[in-house]
C-alpha cells in the first residue's frame, strides 16, 4: 500500500513527499495526519538527521483540505458543528503542532500550488524553495471559511500582518517572483532544479553540528513569540552545552590549526 508521506534518507538529509497526487495531496486525511506526526518523531529522535525537505508528488505541493470531501460531506465535513470543533483539534491541528516541534530544520520546495492549507504548511517550514511555476493562496474566504489549521498565526510571522491579511481576506493567488519579493520565499529556481537546489541547501545546512542546529532552530521558534529577556535566558542555558561538546571542540581545535 502506498505511504501517504514517503521518506527517502539521503546521508544526514530527509525528504519528505505527500504522495497523494490524485487529491491534490490534500493533508486533511488521518492517514497523511499520522504520517507527519510519524516523520517528525522519527527525525526527532535520529540525531543523524540534520535538515528535512518537504515537498509534493507531481505538479502539486498541496491543495490543502480535499474539497471533493467537502462537497460530498464527508469525514470531518460531515459531521455536526459541535463535533466539527473537534475534529480540527484531533485531526488537521495535530500537524502544525508537530511541525512547530520539529527539532531540525525543514526545507519546504514548492513545485506548484500551494493553496490553503497546503499553503499554511509551507509556512510551517524554516525555509521555502519556489518552483517558477508556483503559486500560494490563502484561499478559505473564497470557500466561506476560515485557516483552521493555524495559518493565522504561522503565515503573518513570514510575511508580516498586513500581507498577511491581504492574502487571508481576498484569497488570491501570491505567484513566485511576489513571493520572493515579500519574503515569503528565500529563492526562485527553474522547476527542474527545484529538488536539486533544496538539496544543496539542506547539505550546506547538513555540513555543521547536528547538535547546534537543533538548538539554534529551538531558540529561533521560541524567540518568535518570547520575551529579549527570555530569548537571552534561553541562549544563555543551551551555549554551555554547544561549549562542551565534542563537534565544537574539535571545530574550534580544526580553525585554530590553520
Amino acid at each position: 500500500m502506498r505511504e501517504p508521506l514517503g521518506i527517502a534518507t539521503v546521508g544526514t538529509v530527509q525528504i519528505w513527499t505527500i504522495n497523494l497526487p490524485e487529491v491534490g495531496n490534500a493533508i486533511t486525511g488521518e492517514g497523511v495526519i499520522e504520517a507527519f506526526e510519524a516523520a517528525v518523531n522519527a527525525a526527532n529522535a535520529d540525531e543523524k538527521i540534520r535538515a528535512v525537505i518537504l515537498t509534493g508528488a507531481g505538479h502539486i505541493f498541496s491543495a490543502g483540505g480535499n474539497v471533493r470531501e467537502m462537497a460530498d460531506g464527508e469525514g470531518l465535513f460531515g459531521l455536526s458543528g459541535a463535533a466539527q470543533r473537534q475534529g480540527y483539534a484531533e485531526g488537521i491541528q495535530r500537524i502544525p503542532r508537530a511541525m512547530l516541534r520539529c527539532e531540525v530544520p525543514v526545507i519546504a520546495a514548492v513545485n506548484g500550488a500551494a493553496v490553503g492549507a497546503g499553503c499554511d504548511l509551507a509556512m510551517m517550514c524554516d525555509i521555502r524553495v519556489a518552483a517558477e511555476s508556483a503559486f500560494f493562496a490563502e484561499s478559505f474566504v473564497q470557500l466561506g471559511l476560515i485557516p483552521g489549521d493555524g495559518g493565522s498565526w504561522f503565515l503573518q510571522r513570514v510575511v508580516g500582518y498586513e500581507r498577511a491579511a491581504e492574502m487571508t481576506f481576498t484569497g488570491d493567488r501570491i505567484d513566485a517572483p511576489t513571493a520572493l519579493s515579500w519574503g515569503m520565499v528565500s529563492r526562485v529556481v527553474p522547476d527542474e532544479n527545484l529538488l536539486a537546489e533544496a538539496q544543496v541547501l539542506a547539505d550546506r545546512i547538513a555540513r555543521n553540528p547536528g547538535h547546534a542546529l537543533r538548538m539554534a532552530k529551538r531558540l529561533l521558534t521560541e524567540s518568535r513569540t518570547s520575551s529579549l529577556d527570555s530569548a537571552l535566558t534561553l541562549a544563555a542555558a543551551m551555549q554551555p552545552l554547544a561549549h562542551q561538546s565534542d563537534e565544537h571542540r574539535e571545530r574550534v581545535a580544526r580553525w585554530a590549526s590553520r
